[in-house]
């Protein structure tokens, strides 16, 4: 599902975590809003940036967190001051997917939206 609302634009001002995971819930629920482009979690009541960890956000069908190759979980690293996310296979050190590719990037989003003004001035350039 292709989100068919710029996500930029529901986190423009920077809002409370509870103001965002409304505003998310109701873009998801009327469609404006795909699950793999919220920067919250609706299960954890978190940003996704720190509860991607968690087992329930590995899933192998759709390959979020998965390596298929090596059917394993990928493990996940996450630098808040650095404004860094990786997620690898523990096996083979890839496992990369379009789906974990969209989940970091929520990761990294999130992280944004947090904490903007703590940024690495080189990553803002």
């Amino acid at each position: 599902m292709t989100t068919t609302t710029n996500v930029h634009q529901l986190h423009r001002a920077p809002r409370s975590l509870s103001v965002v995971l409304a505003t998310e819930d109701d873009a998801e629920d009327i469609g404006l809003l795909a699950p793999d482009d919220r920067l919250t979690c609706h299960v954890h009541g978190r940003w996704i940036h720190q509860c991607v960890s968690s087992p329930l956000h590995v899933n192998p069908v759709t390959r979020h967190r998965w390596c298929r190759g090596c059917r394993t979980e990928l493990t996940v690293a996450v630098d808040e001051l650095a404004h860094v996310v990786s997620m690898t296979c523990p096996r083979c050190g890839n496992g990369g997917s379009a789906a974990t590719a969209r989940l970091i990037a929520a990761c990294r989003a999130s992280l944004d939206v947090v904490r903007p003004a703590t940024r690495p001035a080189a990553a803002a350039a």
